[in-house]
Protein backbone atom coordinates (compact mmCIF):
# COMPACT_ATOMS: atom_id res chain seq x y z
CA UNK A 1 0.00 0.00 0.00
CA UNK A 2 1.23 3.64 -0.45
CA UNK A 3 1.58 6.07 2.05
CA UNK A 4 -1.12 8.18 0.97
CA UNK A 5 -3.09 5.73 0.07
CA UNK A 6 -6.61 5.03 1.64
CA UNK A 7 -9.01 2.02 2.21
CA UNK A 8 -11.86 1.89 -0.33
CA UNK A 9 -15.32 2.55 1.06
CA UNK A 10 -17.72 -0.09 0.61
CA UNK A 11 -20.73 2.39 0.11
CA UNK A 12 -20.81 5.51 -1.79
CA UNK A 13 -22.22 8.79 -0.07
CA UNK A 14 -25.36 11.08 -2.05
CA UNK A 15 -28.17 13.02 -0.49
CA UNK A 16 -31.51 12.93 -1.67
CA UNK A 17 -32.47 15.27 -4.59
CA UNK A 18 -35.86 16.36 -4.93
CA UNK A 19 -37.19 17.22 -8.28
CA UNK A 20 -36.86 20.83 -8.00
CA UNK A 21 -33.12 19.92 -7.22
CA UNK A 22 -32.81 20.85 -3.49
CA UNK A 23 -30.98 18.41 -1.57
CA UNK A 24 -32.44 18.86 2.07
CA UNK A 25 -29.96 16.62 4.24
CA UNK A 26 -27.33 18.96 2.42
CA UNK A 27 -28.98 21.86 3.48
CA UNK A 28 -30.09 20.92 6.83
CA UNK A 29 -26.15 19.96 7.77
CA UNK A 30 -25.09 23.66 6.43
CA UNK A 31 -27.72 24.69 9.27
CA UNK A 32 -25.50 23.22 11.93
CA UNK A 33 -22.21 24.45 14.01
CA UNK A 34 -19.00 23.26 12.04
CA UNK A 35 -18.45 20.65 15.10
CA UNK A 36 -21.43 19.05 14.32
CA UNK A 37 -21.23 19.14 10.58
CA UNK A 38 -17.70 17.42 11.71
CA UNK A 39 -19.06 14.73 14.29
CA UNK A 40 -22.03 13.78 11.53
CA UNK A 41 -19.64 13.19 8.83
CA UNK A 42 -17.37 11.42 10.92
CA UNK A 43 -19.89 9.05 11.83
CA UNK A 44 -21.32 8.81 8.32
CA UNK A 45 -17.92 8.30 7.08
CA UNK A 46 -17.60 5.19 9.28
CA UNK A 47 -20.87 3.85 7.97
CA UNK A 48 -19.22 4.44 4.41
CA UNK A 49 -16.49 2.49 5.37
CA UNK A 50 -17.64 -0.21 7.62
CA UNK A 51 -20.97 -1.24 6.39
CA UNK A 52 -22.92 -3.11 7.72
CA UNK A 53 -22.76 -1.56 11.30
CA UNK A 54 -24.75 -1.85 14.26
CA UNK A 55 -25.37 -0.03 17.21
CA UNK A 56 -24.87 2.23 18.49
CA UNK A 57 -24.01 4.28 15.46
CA UNK A 58 -26.29 2.90 13.21
CA UNK A 59 -30.09 1.38 13.86
CA UNK A 60 -32.40 -0.71 11.58
CA UNK A 61 -35.64 1.32 11.62
CA UNK A 62 -37.16 -1.22 9.62
CA UNK A 63 -36.22 -3.21 6.14
CA UNK A 64 -34.53 -0.94 3.78
CA UNK A 65 -34.42 2.00 6.29
CA UNK A 66 -31.46 2.62 8.73
CA UNK A 67 -30.63 5.85 10.74
CA UNK A 68 -27.07 6.88 11.40
CA UNK A 69 -26.84 8.48 15.28
CA UNK A 70 -24.43 10.98 15.86
CA UNK A 71 -24.08 12.82 19.39
CA UNK A 72 -24.09 16.83 18.91
CA UNK A 73 -23.38 19.84 21.17
CA UNK A 74 -28.04 19.74 21.18
CA UNK A 75 -28.57 16.34 21.68
CA UNK A 76 -28.59 14.01 19.27
CA UNK A 77 -28.70 14.09 15.71
CA UNK A 78 -30.24 11.77 13.06
CA UNK A 79 -29.66 10.96 9.65
CA UNK A 80 -32.13 8.39 8.15
CA UNK A 81 -30.92 6.26 5.21
CA UNK A 82 -31.71 3.46 2.77
CA UNK A 83 -29.06 1.28 0.78
CA UNK A 84 -29.31 1.27 -3.11
CA UNK A 85 -27.16 -1.05 -4.63
CA UNK A 86 -23.91 -0.18 -3.02
CA UNK A 87 -24.54 3.73 -2.71
CA UNK A 88 -25.59 5.23 0.93
CA UNK A 89 -28.28 7.35 0.26
CA UNK A 90 -28.63 10.17 2.94
CA UNK A 91 -32.73 10.78 3.24
CA UNK A 92 -33.78 13.15 5.70
CA UNK A 93 -31.93 14.83 9.03
CA UNK A 94 -32.79 16.00 12.21
CA UNK A 95 -31.68 16.49 15.84
CA UNK A 96 -33.82 14.19 18.23
CA UNK A 97 -35.81 15.82 21.03
CA UNK A 98 -37.67 12.59 22.59
CA UNK A 99 -37.54 8.88 22.92
CA UNK A 100 -39.05 7.79 19.90
CA UNK A 101 -38.94 8.99 15.86
CA UNK A 102 -41.29 11.36 15.48
CA UNK A 103 -43.44 10.08 12.99
CA UNK A 104 -43.28 13.46 10.75
CA UNK A 105 -39.55 12.14 10.65
CA UNK A 106 -39.59 8.76 9.34
CA UNK A 107 -42.70 9.41 7.26
CA UNK A 108 -40.21 11.97 5.41
CA UNK A 109 -37.63 9.39 4.96
CA UNK A 110 -40.15 6.91 3.41
CA UNK A 111 -41.74 9.22 0.92
CA UNK A 112 -38.13 9.95 -0.07
CA UNK A 113 -37.23 6.21 -0.14
CA UNK A 114 -40.35 5.72 -2.45
CA UNK A 115 -39.26 8.22 -4.71
CA UNK A 116 -35.43 7.85 -5.68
Amino acid sequence: MKPFETQDFILAVRFYKTEGGTEPVRDWLKSLSMDDKKAIGADIKTVQFGWPLGMPIVKKLEPGLWEVRSHIKDGIARVLFTVCDKTMVLLHGFIKKSQAIPTDDLDTARKRKVNL
